[in-house]
């Protein structure tokens, strides 16, 4: 595990030794991927943990590794959101049966107590914590707090790349077996054959637990002009979900849409990607509320300048811009924060943000949006693009 980039002050460093949480990791196979926030390294044989960690929220994930007899090959990611206290010692063994971490011993006063006597002797074994990309960290998840990672996270306590599925039907008996669709005849077609496979749920305790977005925009017993209105206009549903989830603080829904978006960009689980899609539609297509939740709408232009700031120009090729996802949702986000009654501040922030895109990713969010790839702005000849 390599050292910070970052040249430190010694005396810094030293009060952040003291000052610092330290994660005490032992019996980490070497070879294995380990990372603490935005930075990862592969385990070295010397490697017992990290350091002079800045107390706050980290999410610490790791992908384990083959023996060498195998090959080597890395895993499904890991990853768990900690929540450490200055001069805090969290303790976890490798569990190789389960390839994870156990972090049991933590809760052995006898066990955290040797470490911290001996710490000294440890410090050469830890890495420090990469300071050069903390500024990254905190933009990104500046409005994630405890409660709502701990809400969010699943009750296993782990977010996995690969979820863990189980068949519906636990087939225990070979009556019940003998029942099933017998598969030793050829399929005649693919239907048949995606029919025969048997019926999978996800492992219960290891879904993510986001917010239920309502399928239905609007009320119950609302009149066909109702109905249009709501579905140009996503307030209502905006609204039941701030009033199930975060009644009584709405800017946590912003912590949701940084965790998602953090699952998927470091924890590389997809369905923290379609979360932040289906959230971030909701919230750009919503025109009412721009108008009553000025705060709201400020704070997720800032979340939204830093997490496209981080993603590969080349990216939005692959994956966002299918369907013009991306430009066709912030498309209605500038519309509707250009329209009557919404606060002059957000409307001026929008369209600082607007020109910002344009410039960056050369969007031109004043044209009929099609089916195609983002529109590309004709800039002059000359004209550098930062």
């Amino acid at each position: 595990m390599a050292s910070s980039s970052v040249d430190m002050d010694p005396d810094v460093a030293r009060k952040l030794f003291v000052e610092g949480a330290t994660l005490v990791l032992l019996g980490v196979p070497q070879g294995t991927e380990l990372g603490i926030d935005c930075k990862s390294w592969h385990v070295g044989p010397k490697f017992r943990g990290v350091k002079m960690i800045p107390p706050g929220l980290h999410f610490l994930h790791y992908s384990s590794v083959n023996s060498p007899s195998c090959g080597t090959e890395i895993g499904p990611k890991t990853g768990l959101f900690l929540t450490l206290k200055p001069r805090e010692i969290l303790l976890a063994n490798w569990d190789a049966k389960e390839e994870d971490l156990d972090f049991s011993a933590s809760k052995n006063e006898e066990e955290v107590s040797k470490i911290r006597a001996n710490l000294q002797e440890l410090d050469p074994h830890l890495g420090p914590y990469p300071y050069d990309v903390m500024r990254k960290w905190v933009s990104l998840t500046d409005r994630l707090n405890e409660e709502v990672a701990t809400k969010l996270q699943p009750l296993s306590g782990r977010i996995c790349a690969f979820s863990d599925v189980i068949p519906e039907l636990q087939l225990t008996h070979t009556k019940d077996r003998a029942e099933q669709p017998r598969n030793d005849t050829a399929c005649q077609s693919m239907r048949e054959g995606l029919d025969r496979l048997p019926k999978m749920k996800q492992r219960e305790g290891t879904e993510l637990r986001f917010s239920v977005i309502p399928k239905k925009t609007y009320p119950p017993g609302a009149s066909p002009a109702e109905i249009t209105l709501c579905s140009m206009d996503h307030s209502y549903a905006l609204d039941m979900v701030l009033e199930k989830y975060y009644q009584t603080q709405p800017l946590n829904l912003l912590g949701e849409l940084q965790f998602a978006f953090v699952c998927f960009l470091i924890g590389n689980v997809y369905e923290g990607f379609e979360h932040w899609k289906t959230l971030l539609a909701l919230l750009c297509r919503s025109e009412d509320a721009m108008r009553k939740h000025k705060d709201l709408y400020l704070g997720l232009i800032a979340v939204l300048y830093h997490q496209l700031g981080e993603i590969p120009p080349d990216f939005f090729v692959d994956i966002v811009s299918q369907n013009n996802f991306l430009t066709s949702t912030l498309q209605d986000f500038f519309q509707f924060s250009s329209g009557p009654g919404v606060d002059s501040t957000l409307r001026k922030r929008a369209e600082k943000f607007k020109a910002h895109l344009t410039k960056k990713f050369r969007w031109d969010f004043d044209a009929d949006l099609d089916d195609c790839a983002p529109v590309v702005v004709e800039l002059p000849e000359g004209f550098i693009v930062n």
